[in-house]
């Protein structure tokens, strides 16, 4: 349905409910949400997802969600087609980012957007590449067996000490977001894998359905033989729900993460820079193999 060019934009804060029409539009831009994340990001913030509408309609939408008194992530910055160009955008935009206060604000932001968050503000910290393909080859050296064997050392997050999850989390974000984790690790459909070595969490890992390709993220790992042994784990869950083929958000801050998504025979599809209006809480940055979301970081 065409909207009239003259009719006034309301933005107003969206429900649960409102978002799956925004959860729609996304997959036809091809950035391939999971199908039942939606849940998750309301439980972070459940006031920082806004639509836009001109007589009724949703036309416009963006997320600004606050993990913290300093932090915040923008996401899901969309215009319906037929309508773009006609400042509707922006205006969401601006009301938006009234929620996230004085706080820091990040995105990660496509190459022929990235101009205009310059001009808003944000500044480049570093590139992410989105992995796809049906994960084979050789195991990293030293990695326990190959592609998708079953490995002992990989167990169900749930079987993990709640804390220790936590904490590994901490180190590899820049806020703590224990409302988020808990539905992110326990919606249905969502599988959360965890190794752990001598008693002790080397890393974690979450995969999920989506339109197309399973989504893995995060992928949060202390080396890269650790890393391998839950990509491969996770896209082993995948097959079991289904999807051969995975996709895979990696920060090329951490080499070795796309090393090894060339080593599974993952291609590089598109990529986005990670962007920041100010400081941020360092991170383990050679952890992150894998971001949770490129909606919310």
């Amino acid at each position: 349905m065409t909207l009239p060019a003259t009719g006034s934009l309301q933005v107003s804060r969206a429900t649960l409910q409102d978002w799956d029409v925004v959860r729609r539009w996304a997959v036809a831009e091809g950035w391939n949400p999971g199908v039942s994340d939606s849940a998750a990001f309301f439980a972070q913030d459940p006031e920082g997802f806004f639509l836009g509408r001109v007589d009724g309609e949703p036309v416009s939408a963006i997320s600004v969600v606050n993990y913290s008194e300093t932090y915040a992530f923008l996401g899901f910055y969309l215009v319906r087609p037929d309508l773009r160009g006609l400042g509707h955008g922006l205006a969401t935009w601006r009301t938006a980012l009234t929620h996230a206060g004085d706080r820091t604000v990040g995105l990660d932001g496509v190459p022929d957007q990235q101009d205009n968050y310059r001009r808003s503000g944000f500044s480049s910290a570093h590139r992410t590449a989105r992995y796809v393909g049906e994960p084979t080859g050789p195991a990293v050296p030293g990695a326990p067996g190959a592609p998708g064997a079953p490995d002992p050392s990989v167990v169900p997050a749930h079987d993990v000490d709640p804390a220790a999850l936590a904490a590994y989390d901490s180190a590899c974000h820049h806020a703590e977001r224990p409302r988020f984790l808990a539905p992110w690790l326990a919606t249905p459909g969502h599988r959360a894998l965890a190794r752990v070595v001598d008693g002790r969490v080397t890393g974690y890992g979450v995969v999920r359905p989506s339109e197309d390709e399973a989504r893995v993220g995060h992928l949060f790992a202390d080396t890269p033989v650790d890393a391998a042994a839950l990509l491969d784990a996770l896209a082993a869950e995948a097959r079991a729900f289904g999807s051969a083929r995975i996709a895979i958000d990696m920060p090329e801050a951490n080499q070795a993460a796309a090393r090894l998504a060339l080593d599974r025979g993952l291609e590089p599809t598109f990529e986005t820079a990670r962007m920041y209006t100010g400081p941020v809480r360092p991170i383990t940055q050679d952890r992150v193999f894998g971001v949770t979301t490129l909606e919310l970081g």
